[in-house]
Protein backbone atom coordinates (compact mmCIF):
# COMPACT_ATOMS: atom_id res chain seq x y z
CA UNK A 1 0.00 0.00 0.00
CA UNK A 2 1.70 3.52 -1.22
CA UNK A 3 1.26 6.21 1.56
CA UNK A 4 0.19 9.42 0.40
CA UNK A 5 2.86 12.95 1.06
CA UNK A 6 1.80 14.88 4.21
CA UNK A 7 0.16 18.02 2.86
CA UNK A 8 -0.55 21.32 4.69
CA UNK A 9 -3.91 21.99 4.88
CA UNK A 10 -3.49 25.02 2.37
CA UNK A 11 -1.96 22.04 -0.30
CA UNK A 12 -4.85 19.73 0.37
CA UNK A 13 -7.44 22.33 -0.60
CA UNK A 14 -5.84 23.61 -3.65
CA UNK A 15 -5.04 20.21 -4.69
CA UNK A 16 -8.80 18.73 -4.03
CA UNK A 17 -10.25 21.52 -5.42
CA UNK A 18 -8.19 21.70 -8.80
CA UNK A 19 -9.00 17.93 -9.26
CA UNK A 20 -12.39 18.71 -9.29
CA UNK A 21 -12.30 21.16 -12.21
CA UNK A 22 -12.42 19.39 -15.61
CA UNK A 23 -9.18 21.37 -16.68
CA UNK A 24 -7.24 21.19 -13.54
CA UNK A 25 -6.75 24.38 -12.58
CA UNK A 26 -5.08 25.69 -9.77
CA UNK A 27 -7.17 28.95 -7.90
CA UNK A 28 -6.26 29.88 -4.86
CA UNK A 29 -9.17 30.90 -2.46
CA UNK A 30 -9.45 34.89 -1.87
CA UNK A 31 -8.67 34.25 2.29
CA UNK A 32 -4.93 32.70 0.81
CA UNK A 33 -3.42 36.08 0.72
CA UNK A 34 0.13 37.51 0.38
CA UNK A 35 3.44 35.31 1.89
CA UNK A 36 1.10 32.76 2.51
CA UNK A 37 0.19 32.18 -0.99
CA UNK A 38 3.21 32.41 -2.34
CA UNK A 39 4.81 29.73 0.14
CA UNK A 40 2.28 27.38 -0.71
CA UNK A 41 1.88 27.94 -4.66
CA UNK A 42 6.13 27.60 -4.10
CA UNK A 43 5.61 24.09 -2.69
CA UNK A 44 3.12 22.65 -4.99
CA UNK A 45 6.07 24.13 -8.19
CA UNK A 46 8.72 22.56 -6.10
CA UNK A 47 7.69 19.54 -6.01
CA UNK A 48 6.07 18.79 -9.38
CA UNK A 49 2.62 19.15 -8.25
CA UNK A 50 1.52 22.25 -10.32
CA UNK A 51 3.07 23.56 -13.08
CA UNK A 52 2.70 26.82 -15.04
CA UNK A 53 -0.21 27.74 -17.36
CA UNK A 54 -1.22 30.24 -19.43
CA UNK A 55 -3.76 31.26 -16.94
CA UNK A 56 -2.36 30.37 -13.78
CA UNK A 57 -1.32 26.81 -12.69
CA UNK A 58 -2.30 23.35 -13.65
CA UNK A 59 -2.01 20.52 -11.47
CA UNK A 60 0.27 17.62 -12.71
CA UNK A 61 -0.36 13.82 -12.54
CA UNK A 62 2.15 13.87 -9.53
CA UNK A 63 -0.50 16.45 -7.88
CA UNK A 64 -2.95 13.85 -8.79
CA UNK A 65 -1.36 11.11 -7.21
CA UNK A 66 -0.59 13.07 -4.06
CA UNK A 67 -4.34 13.34 -3.17
CA UNK A 68 -4.55 9.80 -4.55
CA UNK A 69 -6.54 10.32 -7.55
CA UNK A 70 -5.48 10.05 -11.29
CA UNK A 71 -5.61 12.43 -14.10
CA UNK A 72 -9.78 12.21 -15.28
CA UNK A 73 -10.05 11.13 -19.27
CA UNK A 74 -11.91 13.08 -21.47
CA UNK A 75 -14.85 12.07 -22.50
CA UNK A 76 -15.29 9.48 -25.49
CA UNK A 77 -18.26 11.07 -26.78
CA UNK A 78 -17.12 15.12 -27.11
CA UNK A 79 -15.75 15.36 -30.14
CA UNK A 80 -13.39 18.45 -30.46
CA UNK A 81 -14.44 21.27 -32.68
CA UNK A 82 -12.19 22.50 -35.69
CA UNK A 83 -11.50 25.37 -36.56
CA UNK A 84 -11.56 26.03 -40.04
CA UNK A 85 -13.12 28.86 -41.81
CA UNK A 86 -13.33 30.26 -37.75
CA UNK A 87 -13.86 33.72 -39.21
CA UNK A 88 -16.33 32.78 -41.41
CA UNK A 89 -18.76 31.35 -38.63
CA UNK A 90 -18.26 35.03 -36.97
CA UNK A 91 -19.28 36.96 -40.09
CA UNK A 92 -21.37 39.78 -39.59
CA UNK A 93 -20.88 39.30 -35.67
CA UNK A 94 -19.33 42.41 -33.50
CA UNK A 95 -17.08 39.66 -31.41
CA UNK A 96 -13.31 40.09 -31.43
CA UNK A 97 -11.67 36.62 -32.86
CA UNK A 98 -9.40 35.20 -30.53
CA UNK A 99 -12.12 35.68 -27.34
CA UNK A 100 -13.80 33.20 -25.23
CA UNK A 101 -16.47 34.59 -26.88
CA UNK A 102 -16.04 34.29 -29.97
CA UNK A 103 -15.06 30.97 -29.73
CA UNK A 104 -18.49 30.21 -27.69
CA UNK A 105 -19.96 31.84 -30.89
CA UNK A 106 -18.29 29.48 -33.67
CA UNK A 107 -18.57 26.55 -31.40
CA UNK A 108 -22.41 27.28 -31.74
CA UNK A 109 -22.99 28.44 -35.38
CA UNK A 110 -21.70 24.98 -36.21
CA UNK A 111 -24.18 22.50 -38.19
CA UNK A 112 -24.21 20.27 -35.59
CA UNK A 113 -24.33 22.97 -32.61
CA UNK A 114 -22.27 22.45 -29.14
CA UNK A 115 -23.24 20.82 -25.91
CA UNK A 116 -22.45 22.47 -22.74
CA UNK A 117 -19.94 20.19 -21.76
CA UNK A 118 -17.49 21.55 -25.04
CA UNK A 119 -18.91 25.04 -24.34
CA UNK A 120 -17.38 24.82 -20.86
CA UNK A 121 -14.01 22.96 -22.12
CA UNK A 122 -14.05 25.48 -25.43
CA UNK A 123 -13.99 28.62 -22.69
CA UNK A 124 -13.22 27.74 -19.67
CA UNK A 125 -16.08 28.65 -17.59
CA UNK A 126 -18.49 26.62 -14.82
CA UNK A 127 -21.45 25.79 -16.41
CA UNK A 128 -23.61 28.82 -14.87
CA UNK A 129 -21.40 31.51 -16.82
CA UNK A 130 -21.90 29.49 -19.87
CA UNK A 131 -26.20 29.53 -19.70
CA UNK A 132 -25.67 32.84 -18.27
CA UNK A 133 -23.53 34.14 -21.85
CA UNK A 134 -26.40 32.42 -23.94
CA UNK A 135 -28.60 34.22 -22.54
CA UNK A 136 -27.66 37.65 -21.14
CA UNK A 137 -25.09 38.39 -24.31
CA UNK A 138 -25.74 36.20 -26.96
CA UNK A 139 -29.63 36.13 -26.83
CA UNK A 140 -30.08 39.85 -25.43
CA UNK A 141 -27.09 41.58 -26.52
CA UNK A 142 -26.18 40.32 -29.60
CA UNK A 143 -30.01 39.15 -30.85
CA UNK A 144 -28.43 35.69 -31.65
CA UNK A 145 -31.40 33.21 -32.24
CA UNK A 146 -29.72 30.47 -29.89
CA UNK A 147 -32.26 27.47 -29.39
CA UNK A 148 -32.04 24.84 -27.12
CA UNK A 149 -32.70 20.72 -28.38
CA UNK A 150 -31.61 18.07 -26.64
CA UNK A 151 -29.22 15.03 -28.44
CA UNK A 152 -29.81 11.23 -28.20
CA UNK A 153 -27.86 10.78 -25.20
CA UNK A 154 -30.22 13.96 -23.20
CA UNK A 155 -27.30 16.34 -22.95
CA UNK A 156 -28.45 19.99 -23.95
CA UNK A 157 -27.25 21.10 -27.59
CA UNK A 158 -27.20 24.69 -27.93
CA UNK A 159 -26.74 26.19 -31.73
CA UNK A 160 -27.57 29.16 -33.53
CA UNK A 161 -29.87 29.56 -36.43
Amino acid sequence: METLPKLSPAQALLLRTAARRPDGRVIPPDTLRGGARAKVLTALLERGWIEPADSGHQLTDAGYAAIGRQRPAPPDDVQPMDTTDDLQLLEGIPVRPSTKLAAMVVALRHPQGATSLQLMLATGWQPHTVRGTISGMLRKKLGLNVVLAHNNSGERVYRVV
